[in-house]
């Protein structure tokens, strides 16, 4: 890969990003690499000035080989160096990002999914049935894993839902080399509040729903903000799939045909639910049978272009949760729009399975454990819901915490679907950050109702864990919710290691029993 200062400079002016360029002696420099992280610099680097940035960061670049730097400021560091001087280092970045790595967007269809919950579950579901109808060459970038190709080697964990942009373009480019035509992609509202998919466009944006959640300091200021990044994905879309049970509907609605044709956008919902009136739905999801191991469902398709894409039948899924049946919908649409067919959505639903979410282990005298991501009052209440109405539990154990510096709201939430649905909670840590767990789970607890569920503070996650499920008896259930199976707590700025709810859960049962 390469790129050329005088290309760069005519990108950026071309998007009314360039404040200023200061050329050092070769005004025809090429650039071999691009970065925002100075430890990655080799010689002939473009080094981006962003975030966190600080001065000493750049006279590292400089040492290690960087010609050129990108920042909103001049810097003295950077003498020396080319100097490109812009209004948005997070736009510029991308714009640079993409036309470094060639423009992969170009060589892939790419399928883009948001939503307050069940991205990672649609997002896997999506690249499943894809995987059957493109012989494995489909990608996928999910909170969880990154896939960038069919061998062992180009499979690792992700660290963001939505990675920086330099890291995106990256992993597309590394993905069409190794042979992929297909990308499944989480895209987060961070994703376009950070401009981190800044003038990429969707093939197909998938928006599952939208509740309270990541409004605090560091993240959205306001639900409004939050809302309006969310629907982001389908102003930059060129067909849109929506659920139309999502709330705030109109404006989901609203902002997929301000760029999007009537003819292009498809909604679906569950047979009997609320829509607006003036609102014709595409697909209408029938339930037919539901347990603690899936669910059957028909989806029928109710206007002529859902009949046109040929995906009307009947489904089953092995991830038990209702709620999982709009996931499934919204991928075998999406899916559709790609080239799938429906023989491709049938033989490969029932097999897929996502890591951390709805894993479960018998246990002889302890109950069922049911280990899930769920990580905010709407997938919280969800998961609970179901299960008291699937198990006809004794009683309900929840050990769940929330993450630091981020998603303040989703304490106040997590309170609130304790109180409707748990009888026990144990609060613990959950990738506390910079804060103390103990303030977190206070914060939580304010929002319990104590007449209704009994609270226990532990904020060794491991032994909160342990507690849980020996407390429990056989008609009992504990949910481990929030991590899954990360393999690490965000712990003051350092990934700590950690074995995972899902290990932590099967050892504490084969010591028991």
């Amino acid at each position: 890969m390469s790129l050329g200062i005088r290309e760069t400079i005519v990108l950026l002016k071309e998007h009314h990003l360039l404040k200023s360029v200061t050329l050092a002696k070769d005004t025809d420099q090429a650039f071999k690499a691009v970065t925002y992280d100075s430890r990655q610099v080799t010689a002939d680097t473009l080094f981006f000035c962003k975030g966190n940035f600080k001065p000493v960061y750049l006279t590292s670049a400089r040492n290690q080989g960087a010609t050129a730097y990108v920042a909103e400021q001049s810097y003295a560091e950077g003498d020396g160096l080319s100097a490109i001087i812009v209004t948005d280092i997070q736009k510029a970045m991308s714009l640079v990002g993409a036309a470094f790595y060639d423009y992969p967007q170009n060589d892939l269809f790419i399928v883009g999914i948001t939503g307050t919950k069940g991205k990672t579950t649609s997002a896997y579901f999506t690249r499943g049935i894809l995987q059957t109808s493109t012989d494995e060459k489909t990608a996928l970038f999910s909170t969880i894993d990154r896939f960038v190709g069919s061998q062992p080697d180009q499979h690792f964990k992700s660290n963001l839902t939505t990675p920086e942009s330099l890291d995106l373009f990256h992993d597309m480019r590394t993905a069409v080399t190794n042979g992929m035509t297909h990308l499944v992609m989480e895209v987060s509202s961070q994703a376009y509040k950070r401009n981190r998919v800044f003038g990429l466009k969707f093939d197909v944006g998938v928006f599952l729903n939208i509740t309270p959640d990541h409004v605090g300091r560091n993240e959205h200021p306001t639900f409004a903000d939050y809302l309006h990044c969310k629907e982001q994905l389908l102003v930059n879309a060129k067909r849109c799939v929506i659920n139309a049970e999502t709330a705030h509907f109109a404006d989901v609605y609203g902002a997929a045909k301000a760029t999007t044709q009537p003819e292009s956008i498809y909604l679906f919902s569950k047979k009997g639910a609320q829509v607006p009136s003036d609102v014709t739905i595409d697909f209408e999801i029938e339930n037919q049978a539901e347990s603690l191991h899936g669910s059957e469902f028909a989806l029928n398709a109710r206007t002529e272009k859902a009949q046109a894409l040929g995906v009307a039948a009947n489904y089953t899924v092995h991830i038990p949760g209702d709620y999982n049946e709009g996931n499934a919908t919204s991928a075998i649409i999406a899916a559709g729009l790609a080239g799938a067919n429906q023989a491709a959505a049938q033989t490969a639903l029932p097999d897929i399975h996502v890591p951390g979410r709805m894993e479960y282990i018998k246990t002889k005298h302890h109950g069922t454990i049911y280990i899930d991501y769920a990580h905010n009052y709407a997938s919280m209440r969800a998961l609970l819901a179901f299960l008291k109405k699937q198990t006809d539990a004794g009683e309900v154990i929840a050990v769940v915490g929330s993450a630091g510096d981020k998603g303040i709201s989703r304490r106040e939430g997590f309170g609130k679907a304790l109180s409707e649905e748990a009888d026990v909670a144990y609060l613990t840590a959950d990738d506390p950050g910079f804060e103390d767990p103990k303030a977190i789970a206070d914060a939580i607890d304010q929002h319990i109702d104590h007449e209704k569920v009994t609270v226990h503070f532990n904020m060794d996650r491991i032994s909160a864990i342990r507690e849980a499920i020996e407390s429990s008896s056989n008609d009992d259930i504990v949910v481990i919710a929030g991590k899954g199976e990360d393999p690490y707590q965000k712990v003051k700025g350092v990934d700590t290691p950690y074995p995972s709810d899902v290990t932590v859960a099967k050892t504490i049962v084969e010591e028991i029993e």
